[in-house]
């Protein structure tokens, strides 16, 4: 399953043809009872990017989000998997106990691989529900089978609890 479909108004249709599409490279794996994020990507940044970026997507279309506001987001790990869980929660805190606040696009702007702290950028607003498609509600990431390669081109599975 690559993509989710919402059905959209006339409202969303105008603010998704307003910007350039936004770039997804990720999937939607299918997982007994909860949904198995794929992402990758030309850098293990950008495959950082894109997991967070298939979250939200899983939460709402968000071709209909508009970049007016910007947020920083921060984690540190004790190795790279404690990095990208701790990241991925921290993005989701941002929705669910914070302003509601859902990225149009997001950017890593510094991973250090030795002390494992990330720090990236978003670009969103609030969710409204007179705004976005209501998709699934993310409860929670998972370190259940969650993996990073970074072989041939970096690829990123990350199971969240819907």
């Amino acid at each position: 399953m690559d993509d989710r479909e919402y059905d959209l108004s006339a409202a969303q249709k105008a603010v998704k043809a307003k910007y350039p599409p936004v770039s997804k490279k990720y999937q939607y794996l299918d997982h007994t009872a909860d949904v198995q994020l794929y992402s990758w990507g030309d850098t293990l940044e950008e495959a950082f990017e894109q997991v967070v970026m298939a979250m939200f997507g899983y939460m709402t279309d968000i071709e209909t989000v508009q970049p007016t506001t910007t947020i920083e987001v921060e984690a540190e790990g004790h190795d790279m998997l404690s990095l990208l869980y701790n990241f991925m929660n921290e993005w989701l805190y941002q929705f669910s106990a914070e302003m509601f606040f859902i990225p149009r696009e997001m950017k890593v702007i510094y991973l250090d691989r030795v002390n494992y702290k990330i720090r990236s950028i978003g670009w969103g607003e609030s969710f409204d529900l007179a705004k976005h498609p209501q998709g699934t509600e993310v409860k929670a990431i998972t370190y259940s089978a969650m993996q990073i390669h970074e072989d041939d081109k970096p690829q990123i599975f990350v199971i969240i609890d819907i």
